[in-house]
């Protein structure tokens, strides 16, 4: 706990107040729920506990938001209003930590788990160092056994670990980086660019994105592995996915089953009449773009994957073939679905995501602005990603039959450790100079 308090602290020290609080409200209404009778005493604790911490994340990340949101709207309305802004820095993995307090508090309060009386045991489960800032976020029953635990140090653990690191690093360092150099400075100068150059500009931050935050979760699930505890499983080469409803089951899983379990559920699920189901698809991923952050870009992102799976359930598109002909095709229409999802995410502003998309089938010799001079952009960064794009791709493909980690265990020592070694090195060699920070630590 104390390892895990001073990693947070090397960020902000004066935000330990805010997940230490958010930790001593969840435990001790967790304990009232346990202890009270009346179901009424225990929908208020609920309710309390639920405005406590919602109240921080809210105040933090999207207080601004909704005042700027509110005098826009006034505006428009001819009604004169100044919006009232917070100069406040976001805390780092808020969103996340939030989530975790929540469900452990609704789970009490079902009675699916009992309330933890070890405070320092609870406080480390809620503030665990590989996945506090991006998760994933874990479950009750799957994190805070483990905790409590007696540890004992296992070999293979810690080899599985330390493969699932480098891969994670591989990711991260190599393909994220790279192409956020080129993503950057298409995004960042809109007005010079049309055609190929905003295609390749959307097609690496769809990459980019993918290989950061799925790259983060490898080196998070790895060094917890390390330690002899098992995280949830994030990413399940979700790019070949046949339709957007599996997709969402392979991408970002902890959070997908977060809001399955704790909002779509509750809301009805597919528990209802046609249409109620679909809006309540509607609803689960507006609040999905909401949450992962403060601004219209994201609400809309969220939008266009729910009007796409309402798509599929009316048309009966969301069961495909597991392998031939048909799923590829799928994958590749999916894939492309997710290109012009991902250009609302990654956007500054909604109109700026409409000009990249009628701008993008505009005819232009964009590849020439790339080799040359435009935004700096040498002709290396683009060829440095072609084969480790390639790699990413394949081993994804390989993993939807097996875990091509624990594959490796099956090698020759010599051929093993030569894997390793060429992983390491071209990571170490091929990273740019100036690393950006994980895309997901906004959140």
């Amino acid at each position: 706990m104390v390892a895990s308090y001073y990693f947070y602290m090397s960020w902000n020290p004066q935000y330990v107040v805010l997940i230490l609080g958010t930790t001593i409200v969840s435990y001790i209404s967790a304990i009232l729920l346990e202890r009270l009778d009346s179901p009424q005493q225990k929908r208020l604790v609920i309710v309390v506990a639920g405005l406590i911490c919602l109240g921080v994340l809210f105040v933090f990340k999207y207080f601004n938001f909704i005042s700027e949101s509110v005098a826009y709207v006034c505006a428009q309305l001819a009604i004169p209003l100044h919006p009232i802004t917070l100069q406040v820095l976001l805390p780092v993995g808020i969103s996340f930590y939030t989530f975790q307090t929540l469900s452990y508090v609704i789970d009490v309060y079902k009675g699916k788990v009992k309330a933890e009386h070890h405070f320092g045991q609870y406080a480390t489960f809620i503030s665990f160092f590989p996945q506090l800032v991006a998760g994933p976020i874990e479950r009750t029953q799957n994190l805070l056994p483990q905790i409590k635990s007696v540890k004992t140090f296992g070999y293979n653990e810690a080899v599985y670990g330390l493969r699932l690191m480098a891969w994670g690093f591989f990711k991260k360092l190599v393909v994220a980086d790279n192409a956020a150099l080129i993503v950057d400075n298409v995004y960042g100068s809109l007005d010079k660019c049309t055609g190929l150059d905003l295609l390749l500009a959307v097609f690496l931050f769809t990459l980019q994105i993918y290989c950061d935050f799925s790259g983060y979760s490898d080196i998070a699930i790895g060094s917890a592995r390390i330690l002899g505890i098992k995280l949830m499983t994030n990413f399940k080469s979700p790019y070949w996915s046949g339709s957007l409803k599996e997709f969402w089951g392979r991408w970002h899983i902890s959070l997908s089953t977060w809001f399955r379990d704790y909002l779509y559920i509750p809301l009805g699920g597919s528990r209802c009449s046609t249409l109620q189901h679909n809006i309540n698809i509607m609803i689960t991923f507006l609040v999905s773009g909401l949450w992962h952050g403060a601004n219209w870009t994201f609400v809309f992102w969220g939008g266009i994957h729910g009007a796409v799976q309402v798509i599929e359930n009316l048309l009966g598109l969301n069961k495909v073939e597991r392998h031939g002909r048909n799923r590829i095709l799928s994958a590749i229409l999916i894939f492309t679905i997710c290109n012009v999802a991902w250009v609302f995410f990654r956007s500054r502003t909604i109109s700026d995501a409409f000009y990249i998309l009628g701008n993008i089938i505009i005819p232009t010799s964009g590849i020439e602005w790339y080799l040359h001079s435009g935004v700096g952009i040498a002709k290396s960064s683009v060829t440095t990603l072609l084969i480790p794009i390639l790699m990413i791709f394949a081993f994804d493909y390989v993993s939807l039959k097996k875990d091509v980690l624990e594959w490796l265990s099956d090698l020759k020592t010599s051929v093993r450790w030569g894997i390793y070694i060429v992983i390491i090195f071209w990571t170490i060699l091929k990273m740019p100079l100036e690393t950006s920070s994980f895309i997901y630590f906004q959140f």
